[in-house]
């Protein structure tokens, strides 16, 4: 464990292992110009510019002076940089071998190898990133599409902060009111009038119920909307899965029973990524395996944001009810069920209706709840209908009209205890509740508001989030 505040100089690699074109490494620290002017053949870094760029050699001066490679130096002078304090970031040639060499020569000249997230915590520790902002930083990293980025980069600039402290410094001047109060209690003194009390906390509630709320669809767009393909055998469920993704990836077999396990992959569409999951056939069936990978298909759908249930023109609609029941049984009280028709290329044409919502006739009318979606899997019809109504049951539209997203597990939990003090608070107003018992609660409402910027804070808390960083970071 490192500790809060360290005067170390740091140093790591902040590009992704491997070999790649170039590679950074970051140096942070009261000498980092020092060290890293130590090992440079240039243009000496004490004399340049904050937020410039300088093209020399890494020279080992242990070493007869050989260069180790030509680099460009980039220098930014604290506290304007991203942890506050001096940074040199050095880019080399992303040889493995040159960048475990420099790593070792900043090391010898007096740097230490950083600790995981170590770079973003000095960041937090000096004043240039919140702890929510800081851990934005991680989903701007990972983020796979463009839902998931712009949410990561709206929390990574401050937005959720600063909806967050601006409710935190509404609730500070009612509690110090609250509390005033009770300094004079014995003149019978209000300072806080209760009416306004219970407007400002009715508005406070509703933000944060709102806030709350929307962690499920968060969640989902950060790492990837879950879509179950499910449906009998033969149903066309891996052929689909392979048009979705344009790619063979599930084996497609006229032998009923050949996809026996899930078969995963994602795609961008739309700016959302989708984990398509491809199921087991749902039937009744004594092989002992095949209901292994039908319990697993249930299981998927209960894991499920979107489910496509494949159904064929061949469905009976005594089976079509019996398999719709048996699939919303499992299916999660907030997913969405799609009914899709496959194999239409099969079919005359006077058998589809030509209402525009694509409905088929006959299932339509034995189920008057369901609108289901005519394509070909195998010919690629109507596929991008259905991609549309995939995206309008992302979730994705809610987004982009709302300001803020919460994304983060640990700020949706500290948002459910803040709604239920503050449930509290209005309880203790309407029952006329003594004001200190009313001033506690708005207190513990502040403390977990608090522990989402990081206002209030903790050892345990700050090690378990940085240290879910890479080192680099």
């Amino acid at each position: 464990m490192y500790p809060l505040l360290d005067s170390d100089t740091i140093c790591a690699i902040s590009t992704p292992t491997g070999v790649g074109g170039i590679a950074v490494i970051r140096v942070s620290g009261i000498d980092a110009v020092s060290i890293v002017d130590s090992i440079w053949h240039g243009r000496k870094l004490a004399d340049v510019k904050s937020h410039t760029a300088h093209l020399g050699d890494i020279v080992d001066p242990d070493n007869s002076g050989e260069p180790l490679d030509t680099a460009v130096a980039t220098v930014f002078r604290g506290p304007k940089s991203f942890t506050g304090e001096d940074v040199v970031e050095i880019s080399v040639h992303g040889s493995q071998w040159i960048q475990r060499e420099l790593v070792n020569l900043l090391i010898r000249q007096g740097c230490r190898m950083a600790q995981p997230g170590e770079f973003t915590r000095r960041a937090f520790a000096n004043g240039r990133l919140d702890l929510a902002q800081a851990e934005a930083v991680a989903d701007v990293i990972a983020a796979s599409s463009r839902s998931a980025h712009r949410l990561a980069a709206s929390q990574m600039r401050g937005d959720f902060s600063h909806r967050i402290s601006g409710l935190r410094d509404k609730l500070i001047e009612i509690a110090s009111l609250l509390e005033l109060e009770l300094d004079f209690s014995e003149e019978d003194v209000e300072f806080a009038s209760r009416s306004q009390l219970r407007t400002l906390a009715d508005t406070l509630l509703k933000e944060i119920t709102r806030l709350a709320s929307s962690f499920s669809t968060g969640a989902v767009l950060k790492d990837g909307v879950p879509v179950a393909i499910v449906g009998e055998p033969n149903a066309g469920k891996s052929t689909l899965l392979n048009a979705l993704l344009h790619d063979n990836r599930a084996i497609v077999s006229d032998i009923p029973g050949t996809t026996r396990d899930t078969i995963e992959d994602t795609i961008e569409i739309d700016g959302v990524l989708y984990r398509f999951i491809d199921t087991a056939g749902i039937r009744q069936t004594d092989d002992s395996i095949e209901n292994l990978g039908i319990e697993r298909s249930y299981a998927t759908i209960s894991r499920a944001r979107i489910v496509l249930w494949l159904i064929t023109p061949d469905l009976s609609p005594t089976d079509y009810h019996t398999l719709k029941e048996s699939i919303t049984s499992h299916l999660p009280e907030d997913a969405k069920l799609i009914t899709v028709l496959n194999k239409i290329d099969t079919l005359p044409d006077n058998e589809l209706s030509s209402s525009g919502n694509g409905e088929l006739s006959p299932l339509s009318k034995s189920d008057e709840d369901s609108i289901i979606i005519p394509i070909s899997a195998r010919n690629g019809k109507n596929l991008p209908t259905l991609m549309q109504i995939l995206h309008s049951n992302s979730g994705a539209e809610e987004t982009e009209g709302a300001d803020l997203i919460v994304t983060n597990a640990r700020h949706y939990e500290a948002l459910i205890h803040a709604r239920a003090s503050l449930e509290r608070v209005i309880f203790g107003i309407d029952t006329n509740l003594s004001g200190d018992f009313i001033a506690q609660d708005l207190r513990e409402t502040i403390h977990h508001l608090s522990t989402i910027t990081g206002t209030i804070t903790t050892a345990d808390l700050l090690q378990t989030i940085f240290q879910k960083f890479c080192i680099g970071k």
